[in-house]
């Protein structure tokens, strides 16, 4: 639940950092102030201090990253250009190709799940078909790339990554 609401205040984040041109740590702190102003997260110390640090990696990760994820989802934006998607869409698309290109540890399926929950949180009626359909592409890719023969030491620490 702490990893779904810091991946939630992260897409707040990003948006306000690309609607206001604020820096990642203020948007962060922003976003952050108010979440503590209107919840009963604060009863949760540690839950808040996880929070703050997962969202604060994601924005600062997505941040630095950002014209590198958009070039790598413009190559599974059929008929679309990245600067052409609503904020909101954008915002989830790059978390989502952040968490699946550069937070390896977490399963794709999941990264896609909570992209689609939270296009659906955030986006139109359309933007969790939307946001899956460009996530699956990307996925698909990624697996046949995977799937082309490697040297034994390129399998090996594959698979140690995936155990």
């Amino acid at each position: 639940m702490k990893r779904r609401l810091a991946r939630e205040i992260t897409v707040q984040c990003l948006y306000q950092m690309e609607m206001n041109g604020v820096g990642a740590e203020a948007a962060v702190d922003t976003v952050m102030e108010e979440i503590r102003q209107d919840n009963e997260l604060e009863a949760d110390v540690e839950g808040v201090i996880a929070v703050d640090a997962f969202t604060r990696e994601l924005v600062r990760g997505v941040s630095e990253k950002r014209e590198r994820l958009d070039s790598r989802l413009a190559a599974f934006l059929t008929g679309w250009q990245v600067d052409r998607l609503s904020r909101v869409d954008r915002q989830i698309l790059r978390l989502a190709a952040y968490e699946l290109e550069y937070r390896t540890e977490v399963p794709a399926k999941v990264v896609v799940n909570e992209a689609i929950e939270l296009a659906k949180h955030f986006g139109t009626d359309e933007s969790g078909k939307f946001v899956n359909g460009v996530l699956g592409r990307m996925i698909r890719e990624k697996q046949s790339k995977n799937d082309e023969p490697a040297s034994p030491a390129a399998s090996n620490a594959e698979e140690g990554e995936q155990a």
